[in-house]
C-alpha cells in the first residue's frame, strides 16, 4: 500500500502525452486467449488493472512477457486450464467480466469466479448474460460463481438489454467465432469498443458498422497473431485537462482522441476557457484522429444546464467526475447528474474536506458551487477510479500538505501519475505505508 504526499498550490507549466487507453488494453488482452499463437500489444500503459489482468491470463496458461517500449508479448499455445486461475487478481477487477465472451469460443462449457472492481454500488450484470443468451450461450449465476454453456450457439439478431462498453464487448467477443451472421442493435459506439473491434478485424474478424451503435458480425473459424498499438486514452485526457483547469495552469496535452473529448471540450469553451488546438493527426494504429489540446488559464462560468454523461456520441461517463474538480472554480452553481452508478456521486462529497462546496442530494447527483479556496487535507482514496483521481487534482490545486491515503485506486488506471506530473512543476512524493 502506498500513498501520495502532495504539496499543492503550484502552478504547472509544459507538455505531457496522453498515454495509451485502460479499458481499451484490458478488453483487447481478455481477446488473446481466443488468438493461437504470439501478439504483439504496443503502447500499453503499465498499470494496476492491465497487471491484474496479465496474472490471470498467466495463471490459465498464457505466456505474457513486457517487452521494451510498453511492449507485450502473449504468446498462446491453446492449452489453457481455468482451474488455476489467479483468484486473488481475478476479484480485483470487473473487467475480466470480458473472458465470459472470448472463451465461449475456447471451451464448451466453463464456470469462472465472481467478478470484482470499483465499488460503485450494484452494477448488474444482466446485460451480459441477455445478450450472451441471444447468441445461444448460457450464462448462470450460481452463488459466488458463473457457469457458462456455449451449447450450439450461432449467429444471431438482437438489441442490447443496455448500451454498455463491456457489455458490448462481451457479445462481440463471443460472435467473432460463431458460425453465421451476427446484428448487434444499440451496441456501444465508445473508443474501447471501437478499438477493440479495429483490433480483431485486423486478426481476421469481419466486422461492419465500427463505430456505429449497429454492427454485423460474420463469424469466422479462428483469428491470427498481430502486432496491434493501442489507442490513447481520452480519459486520461480529460484528467490532464481538469488538472490544468483546476490549478489554473498553462499546459499541453498532446495525442488526444479528439473524437471522443469534442462533447466536453464544447462544455469548457460555453464556460469561457481559452484553448488552443491542433490540426488533427493519426494514431498509430490508424484509426483514431487525435489532437494536441493547449489549455490556458482564464476564468469560467458555470453553464445554465445540468451536467450528465451517456453513451457515446455524449459526453462521456467517465469523464463526467472530472468537471467536479473543475466546477470548484468555477462561478455559479452546476448540477451534476451521475445516474449511471448508484454510489459515484457520494464520493463527490469527499471534496468537502479540501474546501469545495459539494450538496449531495441523492446518490446521483450534487450541486457543485464554486468558486471556492480548496485547502489541504488528509483523506483515504476511495475505492472508485475517477472520485479517487478527483482527490489528487484538488490536492494539487490546494495550497498546503496534503496527504492522499492507498493510491491503488489511482495506480489501476494511471501509470506513473507523480512522476510525469513532478516533470510539470508538481511537488508528489509517493511513500509505503510504513514510512508515513
Amino acid at each position: 500500500m502506498s500513498n501520495f504526499i502532495i504539496n499543492g498550490g503550484h502552478k504547472l507549466r509544459g507538455t505531457i502525452k496522453t498515454n495509451s487507453a485502460k479499458n481499451s488494453a484490458v478488453a483487447i488482452l481478455c481477446a488473446t486467449p481466443m488468438i493461437k499463437g504470439k501478439t504483439i500489444l504496443s503502447a500499453v500503459p503499465r498499470i494496476e488493472e492491465v497487471n491484474r489482468i496479465i496474472e490471470i491470463l498467466t495463471s490459465i496458461g498464457l505466456k505474457v512477457t513486457w517487452l521494451p517500449d510498453n511492449k507485450l508479448k502473449i504468446i498462446n499455445s491453446g492449452r489453457l486450464a481455468l482451474e488455476t486461475i489467479n483468484r486473488e487478481s481475478y476479484k480485483k477487477t470487473r473487467s475480466v467480466i470480458l473472458l465470459i465472451g472470448a472463451l465461449a469460443s475456447v471451451f464448451k462449457k466453463f464456470s469462472l469466479p465472481k467478478i470484482g472492481g470499483c465499488e460503485l454500488g450494484g452494477r448488474t450484470i444482466n446485460p451480459h448474460i441477455i445478450a450472451l443468451g441471444h447468441l445461444g450461450i448460457e450464462v448462470k449465476k450460481v452463488n459466488q460463481r458463473f457457469y457458462v454453456n456455449r451449447g450450439k450457439a450461432k449467429g444471431a439478431k438482437f438489441t442490447m438489454y443496455e448500451s454498455g462498453d463491456t457489455a458490448s464487448e462481451n457479445a462481440i467477443l463471443a460472435a467473432v467465432l460463431l458460425p453465421g451472421v451476427t446484428e448487434i442493435n444499440l451496441c456501444s459506439s465508445n473508443y474501447m469498443v471501437q478499438d477493440l473491434c479495429y483490433f480483431l478485424v485486423q486478426a481476421g474478424a469481419k466486422i461492419k458498422g465500427i463505430g456505429t451503435t449497429k454492427l454485423q458480425i460474420i463469424g469466422v473459424k479462428k483469428l491470427q497473431p498481430i502486432n496491434y498499438p493501442i489507442m490513447p486514452d481520452p480519459i486520461e485526457a480529460m484528467a490532464f485537462i481538469s488538472i490544468a483547469v483546476t490549478t489554473g495552469s498553462k499546459l499541453k496535452i498532446t495525442h488526444c482522441p479528439i473524437e471522443f473529448l469534442s462533447l466536453e471540450l464544447e462544455k469548457l469553451r460555453l464556460m469561457g476557457q481559452t484553448m488552443k488546438i491542433s490540426q488533427p493527426y493519426k494514431s498509430a494504429n490508424g484509426r483514431f484522429s487525435l489532437v494536441d489540446i493547449e489549455i490556458v488559464p482564464a476564468k469560467l462560468n458555470a453553464l445554465p444546464d445540468k451536467i450528465y454523461g451517456r453513451p457515446f456520441p455524449g459526453l462521456n461517463i467517465d469523464n463526467l467526475p472530472l468537471f467536479v474538480p473543475i466546477l470548484t472554480q468555477t462561478n455559479g452553481q452546476t448540477l451534476v447528474h451521475d445516474w449511471v452508478y448508484e454510489n459515484r456521486a457520494i464520493y463527490y462529497t469527499e471534496l468537502n474536506k479540501l474546501g469545495a462546496n459539494v450538496m449531495l442530494h441523492d446518490p446521483h447527483r450534487v450541486t457543485v458551487t464554486g468558486p471556492t479556496k480548496l485547502r489541504p487535507a488528509e483523506i483515504i482514496c476511495p475505492p472508485a477510479l475517477r472520485p479517487a483521481i478527483n482527490l489528487l487534482i484538488c490536492m494539487l490545486a490546494a495550497k498546503g500538505k496534503s496527504i492522499l491515503y492507498n493510491s491503488y485506486s489511482i495506480d489501476r488506471g494511471y501509470e506513473n501519475i507523480c512522476g510525469r506530473l513532478n516533470k510539470l512543476g508538481a511537488d508528489i512524493k509517493r511513500i509505503n505505508q510504513n514510512n508515513l
